[in-house]
């Protein structure tokens, strides 16, 4: 039989980018444990909305699967909250010890404004991804199976691992200089290694390093709270790959 939470809410709720945010306290009693934490604003939101007092909070939410990337929140402190590897959705609410309050709030970042409420605009990242553009092999008719191309398993297996990156920005909300490298880095390792990244392989790397300062994201720090609060495990690794992309673009 499972033993039902009750928990006081701290949310920060701003109208827009332009008005003052600020915390307010909600009240929320009898979640399941075995509720997500998405799932948890949801049953407040229908609280909030059945009381007709205030308006329903906002925030972002898709796939609810863990790949989307979506579901960005700040609690209490951390990244997607207390769990490592772990993002918003996944996150249930026995993480956390009944009663207790917890802290919800949205990425800090000069480069992702807040739109409303937890909600921020990461839109930089899709501007990033624009910049490097696509891949030019020839995709459509008589192409051969990319299982046949002989690559070296130890590649294979980086390039795979680099595209796990879910674009959430919790690398970029945790940094202190709010640098986006880890991010950029794994974009442009997962086509490095492989042979149909080959062609644009240098124009890539400086349109999208290029871009990334353009957005105003900061340097990175060398601290790896990155790789630390990153659900999908991104190494730093892939930031000294991106390094050496970098420099041999210009040889």
């Amino acid at each position: 039989m499972n033993h039902f939470l009750n928990f006081k809410l701290k949310i920060w709720r701003q109208k827009n980018n332009k008005e003052k945010g600020f915390f307010k306290t909600y009240k929320i009693q009898n979640v399941s444990p075995d509720s997500s934490f998405l799932e948890m604003l949801d049953i407040l939101n229908n609280q909030i909305i059945c009381n007709k007092k205030d308006t329903p909070i906002s925030f972002d939410h898709d796939c609810r699967e863990g790949i989307c990337g979506m579901c960005s929140l700040y609690i209490n402190g951390r990244a997607h909250g207390p769990e490592y590897l772990t993002t918003t959705c996944q996150l249930h609410m026995r993480s956390f010890r009944n009663g207790i309050t917890i802290y919800i709030e949205p990425w800090r970042a000069f480069s992702f404004p807040i739109i409303k409420d937890l909600i921020v605009d990461r839109s930089s990242f899709d501007r990033i991804m624009i910049s490097g553009g696509f891949i030019s092999v020839n995709t459509f008719g008589k192409t051969i199976d990319g299982n046949i191309i002989p690559i070296p398993k130890n590649q294979s297996e980086k390039a795979f691992d680099a595209s796990s990156c879910i674009g959430c920005g919790a690398c970029v909300a945790v940094c202190k200089n709010r640098s986006a490298m880890l991010f950029v880095s794994a974009k442009v390792s997962q086509f490095s290694f492989l042979p149909q990244g080959i062609v644009e392989r240098k124009k890539r790397v400086l349109n999208m390093v290029n871009r990334m300062e353009k957005e105003g994201f900061g340097s990175c720090t060398n601290t790896k709270s990155c790789e630390v609060e990153c659900p999908k495990g991104i190494s730093t690794e892939y930031i000294s790959i991106l390094n050496k992309e970098y420099i041999n673009s210009f040889i």
